[in-house]
């Protein structure tokens, strides 16, 4: 009830004065049915103007922590986590991953929308990076199609770290259902997971038009954080400027993925 409260009074009508989405491709989405919405991961406000833009609803799985703060501001924060349309998920312990595949499931095999970001976590710097395959997975189990879907502007409208979002144009682009019937019953199959994500992450890259890393964006944050850490301090004026932190960072990259900034593999034909 809370859900369609704030998509249709307290939320979604202000989202779309003050920042205009565009949505393109909406028809792709099913009327009714399962299915997996499979999208990069640039902003925070991903999760807000996805599911308030579609007509469906659209649960995402989010981090436990926005739903067990204490007090006033804790119980607000988890209502509007829910009333956004997103379940708890513990990410910690060896569990994690499982405890993700079977809530996801659970929200499938009920005919719901399910939104999942392959990349794990929001993009460092723009750029779109590794997917992980769970989402192929519970493509699989769940027999459902894959629908890309590219968040477009929500980074420079809530840029990471930033609680107050500035003005500006967001899209969001619904790529057609990808259907992977083709690999029915080869769910553990590690090279089939692996090329059915390439699938997918090819799709994002030509509906957002980022640039590919293939390396996973965990790590990467964890690289530039690093590199900031241990950023000289500026010098005194006319000192040389310090090294940028990306192009620091990058050479590592390159010695754990030589084909870092190549495309992922192109979508394999059906076999026969």
């Amino acid at each position: 009830m809370f859900y369609w409260l704030l998509k249709g009074i307290l939320l979604g009508p202000f989202l779309r004065a003050i920042f205009r989405p565009e949505v393109t491709g909406e028809e792709n989405v099913p009327v009714e049915g399962a299915a997996i919405l499979a999208s990069n991961h640039l902003s925070f406000s991903d999760s807000i103007f996805l599911p308030l833009m579609l007509r469906r609803r659209v649960t995402f799985l989010a981090k436990s922590d926005y739903f067990t703060g204490r007090g006033l501001k804790g119980r607000l924060k988890a209502g509007f986590f829910k009333g956004v349309g997103q379940l708890p998920l513990d990410r910690t312990g060896g569990g994690s991953s499982g405890a993700a595949l079977a809530t996801g499931l659970r929200l499938l095999r009920s005919a719901q929308l399910l939104g999942i970001y392959p990349e794990g976590t929001r993009s460092p710097d723009g750029r779109l990076y590794r997917g992980k395959t769970g989402v192929a997975r519970m493509a699989l189990e769940a027999r459902v199609p894959v629908l890309p879907v590219a968040m477009i502007g929500t980074d420079k409208v809530q840029p990471i770290g930033k609680v107050v979002p500035h003005l500006g144009r967001v899209r969001i682009v619904v790529g057609p259902p990808l259907d992977f019937s083709r690999y029915e019953g080869m769910e553990d199959d590690r090279f089939v997971l692996r090329s059915i994500t390439d699938e997918i992450m090819y799709e994002l890259m030509l509906l957002s038009g980022q640039e590919y890393v293939d390396v996973y964006a965990a790590p990467m944050k964890e690289r530039l954080a690093a590199a900031r850490r241990h950023r000289p301090a500026a010098g005194p004026p006319g000192a040389p400027a310090a090294p940028d932190d990306r192009a620091d960072v990058a050479s590592s990259a390159a010695a754990v993925a030589p084909v870092e900034g190549a495309p992922p593999a192109p979508p394999h034909a059906a076999p026969e």
